[in-house]
């Protein structure tokens, strides 16, 4: 674990969350939100870093590294998700690729006073798609990426891990182990 402040989910626990679970791959559309989670990922030589420029296509290109015997995973935001539906069904569910969905949960508020529409309307888009998800707020629900992982397994298909926006760290800098 990190020393970061309890309220936020470290880039560190997300990166160590990545490797214990054996991603060898994070098909991912690249923002601003996520630099210092981005700065983890591409000094580790063991992960390869493929950007796309939709999220939908991320979907595609997990489905092929998974078929190419890879463990991806993928990080988007809810928005992009969303617009991504077509391609979960037909690529990630239809062809049963056990992957997780790192997902951020953009104007998510745990008091449920939304700042976004896109957060509305999240958690019903993974409901109307059956799609299992596990809610993220900080370092101290990190265990659920790992039971994430373990159900993309049992499911064998895409299972979501919402990383609640208002409490990711991933623009602070990493704290130093210690």
């Amino acid at each position: 674990m990190s020393d970061a402040s309890p309220n936020v989910l470290s880039p560190n626990v997300v990166h160590e969350k990545m490797k214990e679970n054996g991603v060898t791959d994070v098909v991912w559309l690249p923002d601003s939100e996520t630099n210092w989670l981005y700065l983890l990922m591409k000094s580790d030589p063991d992960l390869r870093l493929v950007g796309v420029s939709r999220e939908g296509h991320a979907c595609s290109v997990a489905a092929g590294l998974y078929a190419g015997g890879n463990k991806p995973i993928i990080l988007i935001q809810n928005t992009g998700m969303m617009e991504s539906g077509d391609s979960i069904r037909g690529w990630l569910k239809g062809l049963n690729v056990p992957v997780v969905l790192m997902v951020g949960y953009r104007g998510y508020t745990r008091h449920g006073v939304n700042k976004d529409t896109a957060a509305t309307y999240t958690e019903r888009f993974l409901n109307a798609f059956d799609l299992q998800y596990y809610l993220v707020e900080s370092d101290k629900d990190a265990d659920r990426i790992n039971i994430a992982f373990e159900e993309a397994q049992r499911r064998q298909g895409p299972v979501v891990v919402l990383v609640a926006d208002e409490f990711h760290g991933f623009t602070q800098a990493p704290q130093a182990k210690g």
